[in-house]
This record gives structure tokens, C-alpha cells and sequence, in this order.
């Protein structure tokens, strides 16, 4: 196919999975649950973070997550006492267990109480660096309090080589306004435009098969290969694609 030719083809498939019904059996619909801001970006950076593996197996474990806050993300993160936080170490999934959860608990008050918030950071960052540079940062503001150098491993920095899949998945839920219903667009000073394709193995086989990825690796640098084409695609919302290119590879069998 052309470009042109596959550029149409994936506005079409955006269409068809950009839509409601996306949302179900996908990450996103963990924030979904929440109406306030907070909650939405609180449960959306942590449900992000545990975004690997079986979908069906991430749902379980984020609405467990989620029970374990109080169904109250941010009241949880401001106010959760020892006891609390005791009963949220009980947590765990795959390789981020309780230990990871606690500090996640304890760096997001840091955030809203000394830094203004999830938002206010990534807003400042990216008016000083890239996005991609500003996640780097923001790994590195987020790990300022004392940790266990194993739950550093569960926040990407694209500058390391990472594609940092989980956070640009963030991010697209966060900033982009789909008008659908489906992503949210609660963060209004970061223009869509910036963001970068949440890229895993199921978007880079497909943008592989279309012929619009050439690198071979899952890496930052196919990140930014990619980034180029879709910008191309779509100078506004290139991220939209990212349901094309998803939705080919895991709904489809593309």
C-alpha cells in the first residue's frame, strides 16, 4: 500500500476503535470509574504502571488496587494512615508488589503536597524539554524520596533507550480529547500534538506489516521512528492511531 493508502486505512480503523466500547476490556476504563480529576489521574498513572501482561489480568489487579485505596484515590494518597498503608502492601502484580505500591502511595503525596500535582509537574517539565525528556524527569522527581532501587524499574525513561510504553499510554489518556468519550483531555497545556505512540509489541508488529516502522526493537529510538510517520498521518493527533495500531494487532490478529 501507499502512504496514502494506509493512512486511510488506519483513519478508518481509529473510527472503528477509538468508540465506548473500547473501553470495557481496556486499562482505561479503570479511571473511567472516577469523576473528580485527581482520582482520574491518580488511578490512571497507576493503572499505566501495571499495564503489562493479560488485559483481563491488568483489569483484575488495578480494581484490586482501586479497593485497596477506598475506591479514593487521591483522599487515600493525601490521608492513609500506617494502618492503611500496611493493608495496601498486601498488594502485588507480577513484579510490582507492595513494597512498590507503598512508595508509589507515599511519592504521589510528595507530588500533590510539595509539587502541585501530577499535572503541574508534567505541565513544567514539558514547558523546559520534549515530552519524551520531560518523562525522564519526571522519573527523576518522582524517585527524590527514599527507595528500593527495584521499584525505580516500574517508571520508563525514554532517554535510557525505553519506549516507555505505559506513560505515553498515560499521557494519551490524560491529554488527548478524543471527543468520544474514551480518552479524557483533562490536561488542557500539553498539546496532543507532542504525544508519543504507546509503543509494545502488539502496535509494532502492526506499524511493521504496514511498512511504517523499520527498527526492529520495542525501543525509544522506534518510538521517535514511528512519531515521524503518524505526525505525517496527522500533524494535530498523531496518537490516534494508537487505536488503529492496537486494535489491528490484539482485536484483530493483524
Amino acid at each position: 500500500m501507499s502512504n496514502d493508502e494506509i493512512k486511510d486505512f488506519l483513519n478508518f480503523k481509529v473510527e472503528e476503535f477509538n468508540k465506548p466500547a473500547f473501553i470495557e476490556l481496556d486499562p482505561i476504563s479503570i479511571p473511567h470509574h472516577f469523576n473528580t480529576k485527581e482520582d482520574i489521574e491518580i488511578s490512571a498513572f497507576l493503572t499505566a504502571t501495571i499495564s503489562w501482561g493479560n488485559r483481563k489480568a491488568i483489569l483484575n489487579a488495578a480494581n484490586q488496587m482501586m479497593l485497596l485505596l477506598g475506591q479514593s484515590p487521591y483522599d487515600f494518597v493525601i490521608s492513609a494512615n500506617k494502618r492503611q498503608l500496611i493493608k495496601a502492601s498486601e498488594f502485588y502484580y507480577r513484579t510490582f508488589n507492595g513494597t512498590d505500591f507503598t512508595y508509589f502511595i507515599h511519592s504521589l503525596r510528595n507530588i500533590y503536597q510539595n509539587h502541585g500535582g501530577l499535572e503541574n509537574v508534567f505541565n513544567d517539565l514539558s514547558n523546559r524539554y520534549t515530552l519524551q525528556e520531560a518523562i525522564g524527569h519526571f522519573k527523576e522527581l518522582f524517585f527524590e524520596l527514599p527507595h528500593e532501587g527495584r521499584t525505580a524499574k516500574h517508571v520508563s525513561n525514554p532517554m535510557d533507550g525505553s519506549a516507555a510504553k505505559r506513560i505515553n499510554m498515560m499521557l494519551r489518556w490524560l491529554v488527548r480529547n478524543d471527543n468520544k468519550g474514551v480518552d479524557f483531555g483533562l490536561w488542557k497545556q500539553i498539546s496532543p500534538s507532542r504525544l508519543s505512540c504507546p509503543l509494545d509489541v502488539h502496535s509494532g508488529n502492526t506499524a511493521r506489516k504496514l511498512g511504517i516502522l523499520s527498527r526492529n526493537q520495542n525501543d525509544a529510538r522506534a518510538v521517535i521512528e514511528l512519531d515521524k510517520v503518524l505526525s505525517i498521518f496527522d500533524p494535530i493527533d498523531p496518537v490516534k492511531y494508537d487505536f488503529a495500531l492496537f486494535g489491528l494487532g490484539v482485536i484483530e490478529k493483524f
